[in-house]
């Protein structure tokens, strides 16, 4: 198992709609372990393919708070083929969204159907937190983020601070790499 890095806001890699997948080969295997390792590593309990640059339709979940409670669902093209009337609201963070939570409002329970790791079909029904990540993950497989459920103030007020906070990491990178280059030549010299 390897870490794989998670893209953040704005990269534009996040609206990309991910690609269904047509075999669970080794390479699918290795995607699903890595992405686990990276989700527990975050930490985080939901991640994307897409949100580590991966344009396939692969969530991986786990709502357990403890070692001992982890139960990970691995879910390869994943949908939902029912939604409750009900609704219920969670503060929801992400991980491509650091150290941003709002309140979303979202279907109470769902019915999900994908395949398994060994390419069953299975289902399964979700209340609660678990419905609501999953309902969170499978937006990120469409090219959403779950800052497009706020308001539209509220929305372009955070891809502006992040928008900015990318630019400064950019010209910091870049001042930091002619500084680099700036040693290098006076120990030539």
């Amino acid at each position: 198992m390897a870490l794989r890095e998670i893209i953040t806001l704005p990269d534009p890699r996040l609206r990309k709609v991910s690609e269904p997948v047509a075999r669970i080969d080794a390479e699918i295997q290795q995607l699903l372990d890595d992405m686990l390792e990276t989700m527990y590593e975050a930490p985080g309990i939901g991640l994307a393919a897409i949100q580590v640059a991966v344009p396939k339709r692969i969530v991986v979940v786990d709502i357990g708070k403890t070692e001992e409670e982890r139960n990970p669902l691995f879910l390869i093209n994943p949908e939902i083929v029912w939604a409750s009337e009900e609704f219920s609201s969670y503060n929801e963070g992400c991980l491509s969204v650091p150290d941003y939570f709002d309140d979303v409002k979202r279907p109470a329970m769902v019915k999900v159907r994908h395949l398994d790791r060994k390419g069953e079909t299975v289902e399964f029904d979700a209340a609660g937190l678990l419905a609501t990540v999953v309902q969170h993950e499978l937006e990120h497989l469409d090219g959403g983020l779950f800052i497009d459920n706020l308001s539209r103030l509220k929305r372009e007020r955070v891809v502006k601070k992040f928008t900015k906070a990318a630019r400064f990491d950019e010209i910091a990178a870049q001042r930091r790499a002619e500084g680099a280059a700036r040693e290098a030549e006076k120990a030539e010299a």
